[in-house]
């Protein structure tokens, strides 16, 4: 059973998997700063305040001056702010993966080109008992 697991655990997809998902974990904290201290700020500004992912109402009558950690410890809240940043960090990761993807099929597409390109530019190969025929007739004129 250890040899089957490190079989699997070791083939290319798996591996290539696991980059993935820390390459992405790691890019994923870039967008939440890039949003929560980049494009949020000004945002949060424009509505009154600093900081956007602290706008609530409350549902238990909570005092809208509290943070949004105090506000949940007392009730009940309506996160709107938090809910909008989450919201903008999934549009940018989602944009930037549909890119990603994007140029990787027209890469795709491209190889897959000039591989069609490369093949109908080459002769095909003269077959064998052809090859044979001919080097008979050269032998039979000599």
């Amino acid at each position: 059973m250890m040899q089957e697991f490190k079989e699997f655990a070791m083939k290319g997809n798996v591996v290539d998997l696991a980059v993935g998902v820390i390459i992405g974990g790691a890019f994923g904290k870039i967008v939440d700063s890039l949003v929560a201290d980049i494009i949020m700020p000004p945002i949060g500004k424009l509505f009154g305040g600093l900081d956007f992912a602290n706008y609530y109402i409350g549902l238990n009558g909570q005092d809208a001056h509290l943070s949004l950690v105090e506000a949940k410890k007392l009730g009940a809240v309506w996160a709107y702010g938090n809910f909008a940043t989450i919201l903008l960090n999934f549009v940018i990761l989602a944009f930037v993966i549909f890119q990603m993807v994007r140029l990787m099929n027209k890469a795709r597409t491209l190889n897959t080109r000039e591989a069609a390109a490369e093949a109908a530019a080459a002769p095909a190969p003269t077959p064998e008992d052809i090859v044979l025929l001919r080097e008979i007739r050269d032998s039979l004129k000599k």
